[in-house]
């Protein structure tokens, strides 16, 4: 099936009692044992079926079926937001130590995981000088666990070369992990250039209402976690809390993704509801519709901004002189992303004045929204950041970072065009020039 097929389809056909053609809202804690063989055998995963939910339940269940099938994964776990998503992702890949080498241009909650948060679980970030493959080799030795790379970054634009990034993890025998949030499925697919799992915040394109917080990690099932016991101890030595079980052996393809459903989600229990699982399905259902509108009205917008007097920058990978327009064609089969960022002239003050005239584009931090948002990442997502740091991951002090909705793409322009206008009057300008 296609994806818009898929989006609306996949993982659900109507249940047997009522046939109901929603997918039903699971709302309970538990679910009953036929007997206490059954209980034992489904803790001792054995036997597949629902025991608890904050480990697994039905509602969330078709979410990660859509979702993995979407991505075209042999698995998917949902948790309660991305942030947890991308938490368990790394930890699942190097809870016995070691390095995760990323590109530098992240999100600034995900810089803060990486730089200082799991250090003090004993996993160390490391950040490359560029997204280029062979900065990112540099970094690589014996304890680096994985590589992990934004395929999008925000709110920076850039797009990551998977494929050689691949190349490059498995030529070290480390996973590919890729934030896919940006993209979605409907632009990219990275398991069809080598990545190997893929974190999604939900609460963003795939969501798309801005009303709901999840997660999700996906699971291509083809990296060989056997291949490397020595690097991967977790997935190829008996774990104590299991009865000795090896993940490597008893799951086979799907060992990374039950890992961390049966390790992390169950004792950490990042749980994302049912009744989040039923309003994040749909907004999936609609998705690659969204992404064509966010995509056509923000090159709309962005030219419009490139060519107005008033404005210093735009970064947009969609113009032919960025840097990262091969990629787009390569990847996205020329659909640039609808998160990109400009700068005004008069800097950071006159940034700040345009921020807020804004009257249509909301003021937030979010993204991927039906509406279209606006953010400013040095005062908010990447205030935690060194301005060094900042700059290296795309932001500069004036920066504006857009996420542009699916409006009507005139009103959106307006907008922006007063906002322009108390920050920057053209006559202002032209006087000065």
């Amino acid at each position: 099936m296609r994806n818009e097929t898929i989006a609306i389809h996949a993982g659900y056909e109507p249940e047997a009692t009522t046939h109901a053609v929603a997918v039903p809202i699971y709302q309970t804690a538990a679910y009953a044992f036929d007997s206490a063989d059954h209980g034992a055998a489904l803790f001792n995963l054995e036997a597949e079926g629902f025991r608890y939910s904050r480990i697994a339940n039905p509602t969330s269940a078709v979410l990660e079926k859509r979702i993995a099938e979407l991505e075209g994964g042999v698995g998917a776990l949902a948790v309660a937001t991305g942030q947890a998503a991308l938490h368990f992702a790394f930890v699942n890949v190097a809870d016995h130590g070691g390095n995760i080498v990323s590109v530098p241009q992240l999100y600034g909650t995900t810089h803060t995981l990486l730089s200082h948060i799991l250090p003090r679980q004993g996993i160390t970030g490391r950040f490359a000088e560029s997204d280029k493959p062979e900065a990112i080799e540099k970094l690589i030795d014996e304890n680096t666990r994985a590589v992990f790379a934004e395929t999008i970054g925000n709110p920076a634009g850039n797009v990551c070369d998977i494929e050689a990034l691949a190349k490059i993890a498995h030529a070290h025998g480390v996973p590919l992990i890729v934030d896919n949030t940006v993209a979605t499925p409907i632009l990219l697919k990275p398991f069809d250039y080598g990545a190997d799992i893929a974190v999604h915040s939900l609460t963003k394109f795939l969501g798309g209402h801005g009303t709901t917080l999840g997660g999700a990690i996906v699971d291509s099932g083809n990296f060989p976690w056997a291949k490397y016991a020595e690097r991967f101890p977790a997935y190829n030595k008996p774990d104590a809390s299991y009865h000795g079980l090896v993940y490597a052996e008893r799951f086979g393809r799907t060992a990374y993704i039950e890992r961390a459903r049966s390790v992390y989600q169950r004792t950490m229990g990042s749980v994302l509801s049912p009744f989040n699982a039923f309003l994040l399905l749909q907004g999936i259902e609609t998705v690659a519709l969204r992404m064509e509108r966010h995509v056509e009205n923000a090159r709309k917008v962005a030219e419009f901004l490139r060519g107005d007097p008033r404005v210093a920058w735009v970064n947009y990978t969609g113009f032919p002189d960025s840097p990262y327009y091969p990629l787009v064609q390569k990847y996205l089969n020329g659909n640039a992303s609808s998160l990109f960022t400009f700068g005004i002239k008069g800097g950071m003050e006159a940034g700040k004045t345009f921020y807020d005239a804004l009257k249509l584009i909301t003021r937030l931090v979010n993204i991927g929204d039906a509406k279209s948002l606006a953010c400013h990442p040095a005062s908010t997502t990447h205030r935690q950041m060194s301005a060094e740091q900042q700059r290296v991951a795309g932001v500069l002090p004036e920066t504006i970072r857009l996420s542009i909705g699916i409006e009507h793409v005139s009103d959106i322009i307006e907008d922006i065009d007063q906002a322009l206008e108390t920050a920057c009057p053209l006559s202002r300008l032209q006087a000065a020039e």
